[in-house]
């Protein structure tokens, strides 16, 4: 047991508790998969229409979009959670911990990943769109054949970011009592008294799964360079 000064480093990390407790922590896993996996997925998919419709010439597509942006990226993460939990049933709109959870990070990582999209796409030679036209393709298959594939390469780097983002950031979802790993790691250090020890564990559990996806991501930027 080390000791430096009279400190008791050996009290700071109790072996016995945390393998005891691993396997109740983990029981979290699955809905901090769910919640990360779904919000991330919502968000791929309403970040790209933003992403068009901030780079549109049409004002009432592009301002609603550049607002929305605006909001979501100026308010924190939990604020959001709380409105959409707590806030929404005072107006009689209601979700479960866990569909307000999706909503939030769905919702809220869209529009990070409308900025990721559109400098991607920006980032594509103008002169394909223009080769395109000439050929007589239309925008939609110009833009899913030979834009997309291309600016997706481009943004897979800082999209695995968001998704790590994601995943760490479900742990705010404990305080809208979704059980995911935070939140049973805190019954744990509630109910033994040893915070250190519990948050150390939960710390390792995050880490491999953010090494996992840096590794999907790897593969994906592999697979997609052959349209660079």
């Amino acid at each position: 047991m080390m000791n430096f000064n009279g400190f008791d480093f050996g009290g700071l990390f109790d072996i016995g508790l945390a393998i005891e407790s691993l396997p109740f922590v983990l029981g979290g896993l699955p809905m901090t998969l769910l919640v990360s996996i779904a919000g991330m997925a919502m968000g791929l998919v309403l970040g790209l229409f933003l992403a068009l419709a901030r780079g549109s010439k049409k004002l009432v597509l592009r301002w609603p979009a550049r607002i929305y942006i605006s909001f979501m990226r100026g308010t924190p993460m939990l604020v959001f959670l709380f409105i959409l939990y707590f806030g929404l049933p005072y107006v009689g709109i209601e979700f479960s911990a866990l569909v307000a959870a999706i909503l939030g990070f769905g919702l809220n990582s869209a529009a990070y990943i409308a900025e990721i999209d559109r400098s991607s796409l920006n980032s594509i030679d103008r002169g394909q769109w223009e080769s395109a036209r000439a050929l007589n393709i239309n925008y939609w298959p110009t833009l899913r054949k030979i834009i997309l594939p291309q600016a997706t390469r481009i943004a897979i780097p800082p999209l695995t970011n968001v998704f790590m983002d994601i995943v760490k950031a479900t742990s705010l979802a404990a305080v809208i009592t979704v059980p995911e790993l935070f939140q049973k790691t805190q019954i744990v250090a509630g109910r033994e008294f040893d915070a250190m020890t519990m948050y150390v564990l939960v710390a390792f559990i995050y880490w491999p799964i953010c090494i996992l996806i840096g590794f999907m991501q790897d593969r994906l930027e592999n697979r997609y360079s052959r349209f660079l």
